[in-house]
């Protein structure tokens, strides 16, 4: 641990030798099955007619809601959302059914031709909308500490404002996939890409009236999740399996870059309202605060997703007296999913607006005005859900990155340019990152996992955990080597399996390594300490003394080769196997109440970033950006140094270029790359500097390390945070800055008042 190793499948990857679902060799028999879709938005759905893709050469079914064998709802946790549309059609994309022909072409071509028989019916596209109707996934959420009215009626000064949020494309390598294989005595094999195993265990047995134990679910490797694939990827799954029970043969279900645009959940777009009370240095005293996330259809993961959104609306400020309000909206749109941060970042990007705006309107510096409102150190250090934050470092990170960014220069240097220019203009901004680390449904904080020991010195490793391109199979061998005191190289871990590791957690919420990692030193543990009793009682000394490393086994009296002792160990009968199990220590949550301990600790970070606005087109570009990230002691740092860069990018794009427009009929109008724009690589700034913060985790976490997967995403506030700096740059009047994201050439155009602001607006 602590060494920079390539992720162990980067060579297969670049050769192209490492396999993915669609890489697999197909079973003889296989068909394949494309996705039959509404083109309405909401609707009655009186029946479908087939006829025409039924006469088609190679077409060999249909397949509909009454095809399913068990529950026609998914096994979700709302229970809200059907396997294929029942009577009801609700938004355009959603999946009626499916065709299964000979081949992929044969299929999507019939597919098309299938026609539904619906009435259209009033479809909510909105946010507003929905909150005009009341018209919810789950109940809304309150938290409250304090008085708010109270403190907001003496603070000194106050504000209101505004604020949209757009959602985002997960834009996966990888598109969403599965392969299901009809098994013998009633059994199934599914590949499936999936974050979530278990998940998509549980709903293809639920979908199949049969036992869990009936299927086995296996993933060796993603090409990209971010969370579209922790329950989404459980609908091709499911349709999947239903197809191959209808048709008797193995069915493999790949939607093409449009249908997945089509059918599947975004980040959630939010929309904001606040009223904030501060003081003249900036420190907030009061704050109400509506969050309105659009759920689309049906609920999904939009209840913990808006309350991750509730928990980090605070983000590394003490806020005392606070309401909060949190409404899950439902509209005939996709349903919104999980994405890397989880609703974390729609609360950062929040109260980094609410600040933004404070500063302004006190002609302050904003990097004051946020230091003024961080969490103390053994005071004001209670978070509005009542845990205490333990572990803040950016005290000491702040002003450390302030300096190596030289950011008071630059600021100076800017203001100088500003003055000289009337057409482009720059901005800059630091902004820090405190996230929570832990599912906030206490359960899921658990992990198994195998360490097997071969007799020829070899391990094979296999835990719950999903690679996606994280690095996380990378990380947890090396701890078992480290554990076992071997060389890396002896160590493999192996495809994620529902049939090795049962129940095991969605690779989700940064703690994949935290939890996996964890439960794999624990079972090679259990091997080392049977190796340790077996050597010691050859050589007569205590289990304590026997030293494991760099491929030897050392005791007081001998120094022996790792193999040789397995052989030994072996031929004495000693288990060379175990098994290792975690689970999360200090957590405790109130769902009911919104309060606790949710999260085993925080990862931090800050990012300083400079941008140039061109003022009569609103193109903009990331000029620099220096990030100093706390990762705790880093298992392989230039895994977590590529986790930072790529979190921010993501971050980037879904701040500035990455917009989803649905038109008025309730269609999504960027569903492809032509008009859906992730960043590329002519968008990295051309100064992007990453350093790790020189700390262990102060939480007794494996190896000393942190979370390192989504805290990064929300570092790229700060690009957003200086574009309003550099639209604030155009006047002199201290008014607030209105930039709806993404900071698009449209909406930035809008926010200098080059644009009607009601010209476009998007349906999210």
């Amino acid at each position: 641990m602590g060494q920079p190793h390539p992720h162990e499948s980067a060579r297969a990857q670049v050769t192209g030798n490492a396999s993915y679902i669609d890489d697999l060799p197909e079973v003889r028999g296989t068909l394949y099955a494309a996705p039959i879709l509404s083109r309405i938005a909401h609707g009655h759905l009186h029946g479908v007619d087939a006829s025409a893709a039924l006469q088609l050469p190679g077409v060999r079914s249909v397949v509909l809601a009454a095809d399913v064998p068990g529950d026609r709802l998914l096994a979700a946790f709302a229970h809200d959302e059907p396997v294929f549309a029942i009577d009801r059609v609700e938004y355009a994309g959603q999946v009626i059914g499916l065709v299964v022909a000979d081949s992929v072409e044969q299929a999507r071509r019939a597919a098309r031709l299938v026609r539904a028989d619906t009435t259209p019916l009033p479809a909510v596209l909105n946010v507003q909308q929905a909150l005009a109707q009341q018209n919810y996934v789950l109940p809304p959420v309150f938290v409250r500490r304090g008085d708010a009215a109270a403190a907001l009626a003496r603070a000194p000064h106050r504000l209101r404002g505004q604020l949209e949020v757009g959602g985002q494309e997960h834009f996966y390598l990888e598109g969403q996939i599965a392969y299901a294989l009809p098994q013998e005595q009633g059994q199934w094999l599914i590949h499936s890409s999936t974050q979530h195993p278990g998940e998509v265990q549980h709903w293809v047995a639920h979908a199949l009236a049969v036992d869990n134990h009936a299927v086995r679910v296996e993933c060796r490797r993603m090409g990209g999740g971010f969370g579209g694939k922790e329950t989404q990827a459980g609908h091709l799954a499911v349709w999947a399996a239903v197809a191959a029970r209808k048709v008797g043969r193995p069915v493999k279900l790949r939607l093409d870059r449009d249908d997945d645009f089509l059918i599947t959940g975004k980040r959630h777009p939010f929309a904001y309202d606040w009223e904030v009370g501060f003081d003249d240095a900036g420190r907030i005293q009061g704050l109400k605060l509506r969050m309105a996330a659009n759920c689309g259809f049906s609920a999904d993961l939009s209840g913990p997703v808006a309350d991750r959104a509730v928990f980090h609306c605070d983000n590394a400020y003490f806020l005392q007296d606070v309401e909060i309000a949190s409404y899950r909206c439902k509209t005939n749109t996709q349903s919104h999913t999980a994405f890397r941060g989880f609703g974390g970042p729609q609360g950062v990007i929040a109260i980094e607006t609410i600040l933004g705006d404070i500063a302004r309107a006190l002609g302050r510096d904003a990097l004051d005005v946020r230091m003024a409102n961080l969490y103390g150190l053994g005071e004001r250090n209670i978070t509005h859900y009542q845990m205490p934050v333990e572990d803040n470092i950016l005290h000491d990170l702040l002003p450390k990155l302030e300096l190596s960014a030289q950011y008071r220069q630059r600021k100076e240097a800017i203001s100088a340019w500003n003055a000289r220019n009337t057409v482009l203009k720059r901005g800059i901004a630091i902004t820090p990152v405190k996230f929570g680390i832990s599912f906030t449904a206490t359960l899921f904080n658990q992990a198994g996992a195998l360490v097997h020991v071969y007799t020829d010195g070899s391990v094979q490793v296999n835990h719950g955990g999903i690679e996606m391109g994280q690095g996380l199979h990378t990380k947890v061998a090396q701890i078992v080597a480290d554990e076992l005191g071997v060389p890396l190289a002896r160590v493999l871990v192996t495809a994620s399996d529902t049939s090795k590791v049962p129940n095991a957690s969605a690779t989700a919420a940064s703690a994949g390594t935290d939890l996996n990692g964890r439960a794999a030193q624990f079972a090679a543990r259990n091997v080392r300490a049977n190796l340790a009793a077996f050597v010691c009682g050859l050589d007569g000394c205590g289990a304590g003394e026997i030293q494991f490393q760099g491929g030897q086994v050392i005791s007081p009296k001998a120094v022996r080769a790792w193999s040789d002792v397995v052989q030994q160990a072996y031929a004495n009968r000693i288990q060379l196997w175990s098994d290792g199990f975690y689970r999360t220590p200090k957590i405790h949550y109130d769902k009911t109440t919104l309060t606790g301990r949710p999260f085993y600790y925080f990862a931090y970070g800050a990012a300083c970033c400079e941008v140039a606005l061109d003022t009569l087109t609103g193109e903009s570009r990331v000029l620099a950006v220096d990030i100093l990230h706390d990762v705790g002691q880093s298992i392989n740092p230039a895994i977590d140094i590529g986790q930072i860069e790529g979190g921010f990018i993501q971050g980037m794009g879904w701040l500035t270029t990455e917009q989803l427009v649905w038109n008025e009929q309730g269609q999504l109008a960027t569903h492809a790359p032509s008009t859906y724009k992730i960043p590329a690589t002519g968008d990295v700034p051309a100064r992007f500097r990453v350093a790790l913060w020189p700390e262990a985790n102060r939480e007794d976490n494996v190896g000393g390390s942190k979370a390192v997967g989504e805290p990064p995403f929300m570092l790229a506030v700060a690009v957003y945070e200086a574009l309003r700096d550099a639209v604030a740059a155009t006047r002199a009047d201290g008014a607030c800055v209105h930039l709806t994201a993404p900071a698009t050439a449209e909406n930035l155009l809008r926010a200098l008042g080059r644009l009607d602001t009601a010209a476009g607006r998007e349906g999210g």
